[in-house]
């Protein structure tokens, strides 16, 4: 039985990168709900997992090395690294989900963000996902956020005045070009960073598409307000909480590439 547990902990710890594989990217194949990948098989039971995981390939490491068959010594580091790194994997989202505000709705202009079409709120509407907030009530006020804020210095704060604060860099973009052609190069900066599902409605002056995470397929909505020489952009999680600074980073991607179509 000693002899074979570092076969056994391997074999442990394939089914345990096995289970968070299927956590991660079940539910953008419809395999799993994604509250209860991300709830249940990832935040709940998968540090349990882990810990038991290395408990066993920690004890098969030393067994090995101590009483032998050292030849097996391989299989039991193995099993010992995998639920290492997909705990080192948990603690890095969760350092970055603390860097970042706990919000996913966010735009270039805060104080009239750019709005979506009637199609896509209903495309919304249909899967209940999150409502598109009103940028000037504090996050205390909002259904989304009032139990886990009382305590939080966000509560008193809005998406407008957390926006600003936490990424002045996502600004209005200017041109001189005709306002067709502007839209015309925002649809195609969207195709250029991955959007799906582009769309043009010139007498609303608005261009929108539609992100999808590699991880567990969440989709984000995004739009562009063509105006008066300026282009506000806006994206917006369906679902969960915290956008892990996803949408704010998805922005900045447009900006650059929507600057590089217009050459201006």
């Amino acid at each position: 039985m000693i002899a074979k547990l570092p076969k056994y902990a391997l074999w442990l710890a394939l089914a345990l990168l096995l289970w968070f594989a299927v956590a991660v990217f079940g539910p953008k194949f419809g395999m799993v709900d994604w509250k209860f990948a991300l709830g249940t098989m990832v935040r709940s039971a998968g540090p349990i997992l882990i810990a038991i995981t290395a408990l066993v390939a920690l004890v098969a490491l030393v067994l090995a090395l101590w009483k032998g068959p050292r030849g097996q010594w391989w299989k039991a580091a193995l099993a010992l690294a995998i639920p290492a790194t997909l705990m080192a994997g948990l603690l890095s989202v969760a350092n970055t989900a603390s860097s970042v505000p706990p919000i996913h709705d966010v735009a270039t202009d805060t104080a009239n963000p750019p709005s979506f079409s009637a199609a896509t709120m209903a495309a919304r509407q249909e899967i209940g996902a999150n409502p598109v907030n009103d940028y000037a009530t504090p996050l205390g006020e909002l259904d989304a956020w009032k139990d886990g804020m009382s305590d939080s210095p966000l509560a008193s704060q809005s998406h407008a005045q957390i926006i600003a604060e936490s990424y002045p860099e996502l600004q209005p973009i200017p041109f001189t070009m005709d306002r067709s052609d502007a839209m015309a190069q925002v649809s195609a900066a969207m195709s250029d960073i991955g959007l799906a599902d582009i769309r043009s409605d010139v007498q609303a002056g608005t261009v929108e598409g539609t992100a999808e995470t590699f991880a567990f397929g969440f989709k984000d909505d995004v739009v562009a307000r063509v105006g008066d020489g300026i282009i506000d952009l806006r994206s917006v999680s369906r679902v969960g909480l915290s956008d892990l600074g996803y949408n704010a980073a998805r922005l900045r991607e447009l900006s650059e590439a929507i600057e590089a179509r217009l050459g201006e």
